[in-house]
């Protein structure tokens, strides 16, 4: 099951800029619902991939008959999902509210969220 989900999000990390995937998008306002639709479907990769890692340190949790494991997961996806607000918000301070500012926050959350399923997946293994 895991090797499907991976299959399924394994395109996600392909790319390098979510704007530059978006370029093809033409506008201004259809690159931003190409960079918010982008950002869905990393969102729900996060997720499935938080449901798995949590399912592993679970486990490890009950084998070694410590808690410990999950605590220390839940504390750093909540530490994660702080820092990924906070460092996207930088990101678009940085556009001075220029109009690409909104693009500019999504893209940032994209990159982050995709390096966190990568994150959560080797947890997974």
């Amino acid at each position: 099951m895991r090797f499907a989900v991976l299959l399924c999000f394994a395109p996600l990390a392909a790319f390098a800029d979510p704007t530059l995937e978006c370029s093809d998008a033409g506008s201004q306002v259809e690159i931003g619902a190409c960079v918010s639709k982008m950002e869905d479907r990393v969102n729900q990769a996060v997720a499935e991939s938080y449901s798995f890692a949590l399912a592993a340190v679970q486990e490890l949790d009950e084998v070694t008959g410590r808690v410990v494991a999950q605590p220390a997961l839940e504390a750093a996806q909540a530490a994660w999902e702080a820092y990924r607000d906070t460092q996207c918000e930088a990101v678009g301070a940085w556009f001075g509210g220029g109009s690409g500012t909104g693009i500019g926050i999504t893209s940032c959350r994209v990159d982050l969220g995709r390096a966190r399923v990568d994150e959560l997946l080797r947890m997974a293994d």
